[in-house]
């Protein structure tokens, strides 16, 4: 490249994330594509590439290289560039593929962009890896469902704040961060088996790239149970509560006497006085729910939601659980969100805020603030939650 030439090169993942909202617990493979259209799923990835992409309009000769239709060029437009396409032919609309992601990859590295950013999920990210190892700064705008890898930013608009700092060359350091990715099958099945592929080279800036998820610490039963006493001598009969992923939250229901979807939601309630299973005087209302399903039990009912922040991350909403969608959100209300974690989760984030990454920026800041977040029996504590 000529000296003050910059080089974006840009991917995205079109069906990333794409079974989130309706419960799927990820996008990787063709059926359960197919599987999340026919439950009414709306792609994600280019409206959150498009956040992206418009925190950089304003840099002067910015060259964005990218992938034909909806792997890129789509989102480029749609923000006033006109792209360098390449890859043209090479691609069938509606029907890419890992192999795309990383041809496209491999393109950019022989033209030397300045830097690769893409969206998609942990599956994209570890595509990128395969393709182009630690070769060029890379940064990933979060578009998928799971997201356990460090090398995305923490939203999309900070994906693109990010971008906008390094190809300016007002930010230069690097970090090597990890790329880790699970079996979905085994995901779907509860069985969380996360494993680490290798580093990609990321620009860095604390508040604005994401952090690896960390499992739960040993030892914290007690403080579980704690947790789930409160909750439960608070609960109201005749509330609906969704109840999201956890072992935090599976506490509760179990302190209910009744099962959780470890890796889904599900919905419960007290006094309830339709068909279920019966436990302490609340009833399994449904399980495993997606959006349309809550939505749907939602209507004239009373509800709160309550969840538990991603270890090492800070997420409460946008990660993992996407079935409780901003629509949702909004229907529930701020005030009947309950937050529940142990103090070793809470310590763990390092005075770093709580997180909320849910699509919709109005909700973002609607939950924006600071929040109680119940840490034991009679214990709360009051922190900062952030998007």
């Amino acid at each position: 490249m000529e000296v003050g030439e910059k080089r974006l090169g840009l991917i995205v993942n079109p069906i990333a994330g794409i079974g989130g909202r309706v419960g799927l617990k990820g996008s990787d493979g063709a059926e359960i594509q197919k599987k999340a259209l026919a439950l009414g799923a709306v792609p994600q990835s280019l409206n959150r590439a498009i956040q992206a992409l418009e925190r950089i309009t304003s840099i002067d000769d910015l060259d964005v290289i990218t992938y034909p239709g909806e792997m890129g060029e789509d989102a480029a437009r749609a923000c006033g560039f006109a792209p360098t396409v390449i890859g043209v032919g090479s691609i069938k609309q509606g029907e890419t593929t890992p192999e795309d992601t990383r041809s496209a990859a491999r393109e950019m590295l022989q033209l030397n962009v300045s830097l690769l950013l893409f969206a998609g999920g942990d599956g994209t990210a570890r595509d990128i890896y395969n393709a182009i190892g630690e070769s060029l700064p890379t940064l990933g705008i979060p578009a998928g469902v799971k997201i356990h890898s460090a090398v995305y930013a923490t939203n999309p608009v900070n994906a693109g704040a990010l971008a906008a700092l390094f190809l300016q060359g007002r930010l230069s350091s690097l970090r090597e961060a990890e790329v880790m990715d699970i079996d979905e099958e085994a995901f779907r099945r509860g069985i969380v088996s996360a494993k680490l592929y290798g580093y990609l080279k990321v620009p860095f800036q604390r508040r604005l790239v994401q952090s690896l998820k960390t499992p739960s610490g040993p030892g914290e039963e007690a403080s579980l149970q704690a947790i789930a006493y409160a909750v439960v001598d608070e609960m109201k009969d005749d509330c609906l509560y969704i109840i999201g992923p956890g072992t935090t939250t599976r506490a509760i229901t179990s302190g209910l006497g009744l099962s959780k979807t470890l890796i889904g939601v599900d919905v419960v309630c007290r006094g309830e006085r339709r068909e279920g299973r019966e436990g302490r005087g609340a009833k399994l209302v449904a399980t495993d729910v997606n959006e349309s399903q809550l939505l749907k039990l939602l209507e004239g009912r009373s509800a709160k939601i309550i969840v538990t922040p991603i270890g090492g991350q800070g997420y409460i909403f946008g990660r993992g659980n996407q079935q409780i969608s901003p629509q949702v959100i909004e229907r529930v209300g701020k005030n009947n969100v309950v937050v529940v974690s142990t103090a070793g989760k809470i310590h763990s984030l390092g005075g770093r805020p709580l997180l909320v990454d849910t699509g919709d920026r109005a909700v973002d800041r609607m939950l924006s603030g600071y929040i109680r977040v119940v840490t034991g029996y009679r214990e709360q504590i009051v922190y900062r939650v952030a998007c």
